[in-house]
């Protein structure tokens, strides 16, 4: 096994890599990372699921996946100053889940959420919290940029360093339909995988900015 690591100074596109990692070493508001997700992200459901570890400690909130258009978030997940973790869409349609203190190691996260019905469910570690209902007249809207590691208050910018990511973040997917939760269960311990058709991290094109460490294992 070869370890193969980068760092990113300057806009650069990723070769596709299947086993790799994302370190965002320090706070800063300039260091992203864009990914290009396979089909625009016009959905009426979806699973997100990613794997991260920070040692931030609260009360410093982070966020976890930005997902912005021109005007508005469309898709925002956070870790909260309070230790909540929140899924928004669309900026004023809002859910957060109490979950056990998260501490500085690995944890993998999936976020289920469909318009029909409005159930949203999150899942940390393989184990699903209580539903809840997240309302919303449409679903997502494309025409965004996708990034990780920074909160766009504009299309591709406005970053607060308060708010950026700190530590590692990997295995980012995102399927248009809600995964069922034995899916998501043996996802979590890498005994399954469903090739993801809006984000795959096997495949997707990341292009990064500023002071972002990439890890590659080949």
């Amino acid at each position: 096994m070869k370890l193969i690591l980068s760092m990113f100074v300057a806009a650069i596109l990723l070769s596709d890599v299947e086993g790799r990692s994302l370190m965002f070493p320090m706070q800063t508001s300039s260091s992203f990372v864009e990914l290009t997700p396979a089909k625009p992200l016009s959905l009426d459901a979806f699973t997100l699921c990613l794997r991260f570890a920070t040692e931030l400690h609260l009360p410093r909130q982070v966020i976890l996946f930005s997902y912005r258009t021109q005007l508005v978030d469309e898709l925002n997940l956070w870790r909260e100053a309070d230790g909540r973790l929140s899924l928004i869409l669309g900026e004023k349609a809002i859910v957060s889940f109490v979950v056990p203190e998260l501490g500085p190691l690995e944890n993998h996260v999936c976020v289920a959420w469909e318009l029909k019905t409005s159930r949203t469910t999150l899942y940390l570690n393989g184990r699903s919290t209580v539903s809840q209902r997240l309302q919303m007249g449409h679903g997502l809207r494309p025409g965004g940029r996708v990034i990780l590691g920074q909160d766009a208050d504009a299309l591709l910018g406005n970053f607060d360093a308060d708010e950026s990511f700190v530590g590692e973040i990997f295995e980012v997917n995102m399927w248009d339909r809600v995964l069922p939760p034995n899916a998501i269960q043996q996802l979590s311990t890498g005994k399954f995988f469903s090739s993801a058709n809006v984000i795959d991290w096997a495949t997707v094109k990341l292009k990064g900015y500023g002071n972002v460490v990439e890890f590659q294992e080949s």
